[in-house]
């Protein structure tokens, strides 16, 4: 898989040669481009990882693509011939699904022993510990239900590296106050970022003086468990993720989509080969462009109309294909096998 590809790639090769074996190349983006983010693409050492991987390209047998247009790049400036390379686009685990609501219940009350953010908002007599920020245990049935003030719940990940702006969200979070303050009617939000990176003490300390009433943030490391159940749970994702070579697509996302999780994705060339505007989320270039968005999806919140709704039954009746479905539809017939 490249990136990482340097020295593997040439590791591989050379081991195929020894071996008789087929050297396939699972291209996820080019390692240059990554460099190049931080070095600069006139640098020497990004030139070089350049020629590198254009050099091993072309000796593969087979390269994997996860979008046409990376595998239409491999032709027109690596001379990698088209029949040598397919788009495998990725695709969710079968674990990334909607989260059955007893199950959120109970994951929303976990994660309020350790974030603020999901605890109720005000205490009721009676009702102890069966109530989160989103869920509450009906007295006389029992059964977990999402009372209509809750607040939304925005979700977004990253691994806190400079391919992400998050001041950009932040930004529009600080507007969808602004929005509030002046008498829209929108819910308060509970926006999650997760992950851990480099810059995450960075964008901490921006939020940290941050000074909003109706949004609370919260940036978990969480459980590998834990993180499909809550994107099965929370009504929109986010994604700030800009590709290095704008020839990949963000997995994120593709987690989404499959939890049926309508997703603001922020543009860059390939983006509409996975996020379709205005069908399974919308796609926007800059801070105040998510700001508007989130008003007109969440205006009315919990309506069981408007767009935020109608994006994600186009979801749920994509029946996207699933992981293990995709790699046997696309690449085992390269190898000319049947199981």
């Amino acid at each position: 898989q490249n990136p990482p590809g340097l020295p593997s790639i040439a590791v591989a090769w050379v081991t195929c040669l020894f071996w008789r074996s087929k050297l396939i190349i699972d291209w996820h983006n080019y390692g240059y481009t990554i460099m190049g983010l931080r070095h600069g693409r006139k640098h020497p050492l990004v030139q070089v990882a350049k020629w590198y991987e254009k050099l091993f390209g072309r000796l593969a047998d087979y390269n994997l693509c996860v979008t046409n247009a990376m595998r239409e790049d491999l032709w027109v400036n690596c001379g990698i011939r088209q029949v040598a390379a397919v788009t495998l686009y990725d695709r969710p685990a079968s674990y990334f699904k909607e989260t059955p609501l007893e199950l959120q219940h109970h994951l929303y009350l976990k994660l309020a022993k350790d974030y603020e953010a999901f605890k109720p908002r005000t205490e009721s007599v009676g009702s102890g510990a069966e109530r989160s920020a989103f869920t509450e245990v009906d007295e006389k049935t029992r059964r977990v239900l999402k009372p209509s003030g809750r607040p939304a719940l925005l979700i977004s990940s990253t691994s806190w590296t400079e391919d992400e702006d998050f001041s950009v969200l932040l930004k529009a979070l600080e507007a969808y106050e602004r929005y509030i303050d002046e008498g829209a009617e929108l819910p308060s939000l509970v926006c999650v970022i997760t992950g851990k990176g480099p810059l995450k003490d960075y964008y901490n300390g921006l939020i940290n003086k941050l000074h909003l009433k109706h949004i609370q943030i919260c940036t978990p490391w969480l459980e590998a468990e834990d993180y499909p159940l809550l994107l099965g749970s929370a009504d929109l994702g986010v994604c700030l993720h800009k590709s290095s070579s704008g020839l990949d697509l963000p997995m994120k996302v593709v987690d989404m989509f499959g939890c049926c999780l309508p997703v603001c994705a922020i543009y860059f060339e390939c983006l509409h080969e996975l996020v379709k505007h205005d069908e399974n989320g919308l796609i926007f270039r800059d801070w105040n462009e998510l700001a508007e968005q989130l008003k007109m999806l969440f205006l009315g919140f919990p309506t069981l109309e408007g767009k935020l709704h109608s994006f994600r039954e186009n979801l749920r009746v994509s029946k996207q294909l699933r992981w293990d479905e995709s790699w046997d539809q696309t690449v085992l017939p390269l190898f000319g096998q049947n199981d």
